[in-house]
């Protein structure tokens, strides 16, 4: 039996975790949950896998799930980065998996590593961060640390038994999000509604816009250099729309390994529950003649600028990727708040990298300092672009 903890439970990705867990209950069994507002979600999910400790976003969330009754013999932990570090770190989880958004989890994470937990990742906002002081205090713990993400999740498959010495590169595949195809002019007057509406994957609504930028995948490309150990001169992207194939490792003789499977985050997450075993799938498997023809395409850096920020970012290490993310968090969440249009995401980000000078950021004070300054500086650069909406 493997004891979970999950942060960020009644997101799309924690109810998916939990569909596994159902799929597995002889094997699996929920210690923990952590959530943010969403008390009368959490409420149901105590009352079905009755968790020894719970946490939740704030203090007036936490009053809403009590008058629920529902928490039982359940200890509440507390709220913000206090409650999800007391999930993380409770004695009795085996594993925790990070689903929350954002970077509020940052504590949470370092906290389970320090307490010798697996960690499976479905947050790339985490090795954005803080990639460094993450994967050397992973080193350190000797903790593994496994990538839920769907292109990630994939990429460890195909290197799983390869000696590093026989990678040439890693290459992510997008599928291009609801925009693909159209040019920067076409793209200033897109919505966020249109922006919601991804082509093949289901997801939260942050991810779903940063999908729709491009962003995802530079997000990707910076948490593929800390989670395998490569340069971003290694690492590629293809746009590929049918999302059948989940990412691919080129190796030194030129050969390609690819991973396929239908679009469920289902399948990562069971991946990395289940690792290093594989156990019987709870979906059915993928139809290969029913999938047809699979497309790859070069990514259009001129529409879709994010990626190539994310690249520069990742290039310059040091601070300029938490200013990235920081600034990209505030430019998308203006976006969805309507204030903000489309084409201005990447120029919030833009401006507020050229204002950074990039600095060490050995430390968790460090990071947060630094992603303090960027979003109070993104903040300023966004009120200005808003009369452009």
């Amino acid at each position: 039996m493997k004891r979970i903890a999950i942060l960020g439970s009644t997101g799309s990705i924690g109810q998916s975790a939990l569909a596994v867990v159902d799929a597995h209950a002889d094997r699996l069994q929920v210690v923990g949950l952590a959530a943010g507002e969403n008390a009368e979600r959490l409420a149901a999910q105590i009352a079905r896998y009755r968790p020894r400790v719970a946490a939740m976003a704030t203090g007036a969330a936490i009053d809403r799930l009590r008058e629920t009754q529902a928490t039982g013999d359940t200890a509440i932990a507390g709220s913000g980065r206090d409650g999800l570090v007391a999930v993380a770190s409770h004695p009795d989880v085996d594993l925790v998996l990070c689903a929350s958004s954002g970077t509020e989890a940052l504590e949470a994470v370092l906290a389970a590593i320090e307490h010798g937990r697996t960690v499976a990742l479905a947050n790339k906002e985490i090795l954005v961060m803080a990639g460094g002081i993450v994967t050397e205090a992973a080193a350190r713990k000797n903790v593994a640390i496994l990538p839920v993400d769907s292109e990630h999740n994939a990429i460890h498959q195909c290197l799983h038994g390869r000696a590093r010495s026989e990678v040439r590169r890693l290459v992510l595949t997008a599928s291009g999000g609801p925009f693909r195809g159209r040019t920067a002019f076409e793209l200033a007057a897109v919505s966020a509604d249109d922006a919601l509406k991804h082509p093949t994957w289901r997801m939260g609504r942050k991810i779903t816009i940063d999908s729709a930028t491009l962003m995802n995948k530079g997000l990707e490309v910076i948490e593929a250099h800390w989670l395998f150990g490569v340069a971003g001169s290694q690492i590629d992207v293809v746009i590929h729309p049918q999302s059948v194939v989940h990412s691919m490792v080129e190796l030194t003789d030129g050969s390609i390994i690819a991973q396929l499977g239908v679009t469920d985050m289902r399948l990562p997450i069971q991946y990395a529950f289940s690792y290093p075993e594989r156990w019987p799938g709870l979906l059915p498997p993928l139809d290969l003649a029913g999938a047809g023809r699979l497309d790859f395409e070069v990514p259009d850096t001129e529409a879709f600028p994010c990626l190539g920020l994310a690249y520069r970012a990742l290039d310059a290490a040091r601070s300029l990727p938490v200013v990235l993310n920081a600034a990209n968090e505030v430019a998308v969440a203006r976006f969805l708040d309507r204030r903000l249009g489309f084409t201005a995401i990447p120029e919030v980000i833009a401006r507020t990298m050229a204002a950074h000078s990039p600095a060490e950021v050995a430390t968790l004070g460090a990071v947060r300092a630094v992603d303090h300054w960027a979003r109070q500086y993104s903040q300023e650069i966004a009120r200005g672009l808003e009369l452009k909406v």
